[in-house]
């Protein structure tokens, strides 16, 4: 999927796009990309001399990636802003640095009026970095 795809699945925009590419759509599922650049702003204050993607960000790029997935699956009938409603059973296991390439996957494990309730995990060198269970709805 083309970035120009992205930004009409989703209102997210520079500085505050956090999705690079789509890999792969396919039913429920979605896997996307993202490398933060050494030049990102919040490496100045989230180290030091010792910089660290915040888990924030990290958790926002699964958020941003079930976004697109639900744009998928609405299709043309997507309208409104996806929210984050919940987020539950947060797991930090791995760093990401400056220019590490993450890959970013996103179930939609189940639907309940207007939530969606989604199992998202980020991936480092094919080993999970972050996993987090949430709910988007659409506003």
């Amino acid at each position: 999927m083309s970035a120009e795809e992205i930004l009409k699945a989703i209102p997210h925009r520079s500085p505050f796009l956090l999705i690079d590419e789509i890999i792969e759509i396919k039913d429920n599922k979605i896997s996307t990309s993202k490398t933060f650049l050494s030049d990102e702003y919040f490496f100045k204050g989230h180290y030091p001399n010792n910089p660290l993607v915040p888990g924030v960000l990290l958790c926002e790029c699964m958020f941003q990636s079930g976004a697109v997935l639900l744009a998928h699956l609405f299709n043309e009938d997507y309208q409104g802003i996806p929210v984050v409603t919940r987020l539950n059973n947060v797991k930090f296991k791995k760093m990401i640095l400056p220019e590490e390439k993450i890959i970013i996957t996103v179930e939609l494990k189940e639907k309940l009026s207007n939530a969606y309730y989604m199992l998202g995990k980020v991936f480092k060198d094919n080993h999970l970095a972050v996993r987090a269970e949430f709910a988007l709805t659409v506003s």
